[in-house]
């Protein structure tokens, strides 16, 4: 049994991260951390949670949380984890990020496309990227983990194959990213408000989202060549579900059973990545509250382009359940212990 301790446990993600560890069998939640709620019972906040959880909140205080806890989740906006993290408590406890703060190796770009100055930039190279369909072993061994953004998670998953078989042209990726309202947090925004997204649709953040660079790194990393990437996020009315539809030149000439035998072969031990059926287009809703990613491609001969797809629940494998499967690792338990998520439907 190990003990967790969650800043930010009153977010969307947080309150995710509660759901799944009350699910695990092998961890104790020992702080629901919340600046927002101090002192008020968990389960007023979230009454999903009543006969649940009758901890209070406490305030985001991760040295002494350090003290209690072998691994700290951080459910937090960019630059917090950033301020809090030091030596000391790294030597005391695991530090799982949800966070942007360490994603990043290059200190300058995510300063520059964040717009924050990195508070705490020695232990960037320290931190490992948390995609443990790629960062397995590395994983295992971390004390510090940069959870992936939702958006370079399903499009890294939907494009990751091609981009290691060398099979597209990394600099003809053009990705078109949906996503329901969840993914924007749970503070309150006027353009979040139902009459501002209900009946509607509309791209945001066209050519400066955050989330580019990330993306951007993570598939030069897998293709062994520079990437510069098009990547358009748009907001639908739904509360949860990220769909990927990307599109890149081919540089070989390959047919359908050649393609799929590169995604088989990538994905053949992965639980969590499933290549769908020829012809099957992933579906937000076949993937909803699990930690599954479905991912599929189309060969388009006519235009001599792959289109490359992918869809799953911004919240959990997008977040919370992507964090603790990398808790799973770093703590030698079953990689898919408490995710064994059936999607849910209707």
């Amino acid at each position: 049994m190990i003990k967790a301790g969650i800043i930010g446990s009153t977010g969307y993600a947080g309150q995710e991260i509660v759901r799944l560890l009350l699910q695990h069998g092998d961890v104790e939640i020992k702080w629901y951390g919340s600046r927002s709620y101090i002192d008020q019972k968990y389960y007023n906040v979230f009454r999903n949670m009543f006969q649940l959880v009758d901890a209070k909140c406490m305030d985001d205080n991760m040295e002494e949380l350090a003290e209690q806890v072998d691994v700290i989740f951080t459910a937090t906006p960019q630059g917090l984890c950033a301020k809090l993290v030091s030596e000391d408590i790294l030597s005391k406890a695991k530090i799982i990020d949800l966070s942007a703060d360490f994603r990043i190796k290059d200190v300058h770009i995510y300063e520059e496309w964040y717009g924050i100055k990195h508070a705490s930039p020695q232990f960037i190279d320290e931190a490992v990227y948390g995609l443990c369909e790629i960062n397995r072993e590395k994983v295992k061994n971390a004390r510090l983990i940069a959870n992936p953004g939702c958006y370079p998670t399903c499009s890294f998953l939907s494009i990751y194959p091609l981009a290691k078989a060398g099979v597209i042209d990394m600099n003809s990726i053009i990705i078109d990213a949906k996503s329901g309202t969840s993914g924007a947090g749970r503070g309150a925004k006027v353009q979040n408000l139902f009459c501002e997204v209900n009946e509607n649709i509309k791209a945001y953040g066209v050519g400066t989202h955050r989330h580019t660079p990330e993306i951007e790194e993570q598939l030069t990393y897998a293709s062994g060549k520079d990437t510069t990437i098009i990547f358009t996020p748009h907001l639908v009315p739904m509360m949860r579900g990220i769909l990927v539809t990307a599109y890149a030149d081919l540089v070989k000439d390959v047919s359908y059973e050649d393609v799929k035998a590169i995604y088989d072969e990538a994905y053949k031990d992965e639980t969590f990545v499933r290549v769908l059926d020829k012809d099957a287009a992933p579906e937000t809703r076949w993937v909803e509250g699990s930690n599954y990613v479905d991912v599929n491609f189309k060969i388009d001969s006519r235009t001599n382009r792959v289109i490359m797809m992918g869809a799953m629940d911004n919240l959990v494998k997008g977040a919370a359940g992507q964090a603790v499967q990398n808790m799973n690792l770093m703590f030698g338990f079953p990689e898919n212990q408490g995710l064994e998520l059936v999607p849910m439907f209707p």
